[in-house]
């Protein structure tokens, strides 16, 4: 059982940056994609970016070019790294795990727990 855990969401003001973490208990990586979705209070979970195996990675549009995600699979981990955030990327951010990417989203067979990004001035 591949178990995810989120790190390093909190408080910023916009325009600000976090850079999430999501560490995975496998002994490999490599094989799977990785995935960010995020749910805001009220409102449907959406597909934040995704990276493939082979590194490939997928963006949702009102996050291009202010997000960045990469993965270090020595470390079992991927990082979504969010530039300039707005009040409307507040959200709670999961990662997930699975065999691809379709587009932003993963196809994702686990899922973590979650980590709280609150953007407010």
């Amino acid at each position: 059982q591949l178990q995810l855990v989120e790190s390093g969401g909190g408080l910023v003001q916009p325009g600000g940056s976090l850079r999430l973490s999501c560490v995975a208990s496998v002994l490999s990586l490599d094989y799977y994609a990785i995935g960010w979705f995020r749910q805001a209070p009220g409102k449907e979970r959406e597909g934040v970016s995704c990276i493939s195996s082979d590194g490939s990675t997928f963006y949702r549009d009102s996050v291009k070019g202010r997000f960045t995600i990469s993965r270090d699979n020595a470390k079992n981990t991927v990082y979504l790294l969010m530039n300039n955030l707005k009040l409307e990327d507040t959200a709670v951010y999961f990662c997930a795990a699975g065999p691809g990417c379709v587009k932003d989203i993963v196809l994702y067979d686990y899922f973590g727990q979650g980590t709280q990004v609150t953007v407010s001035s």
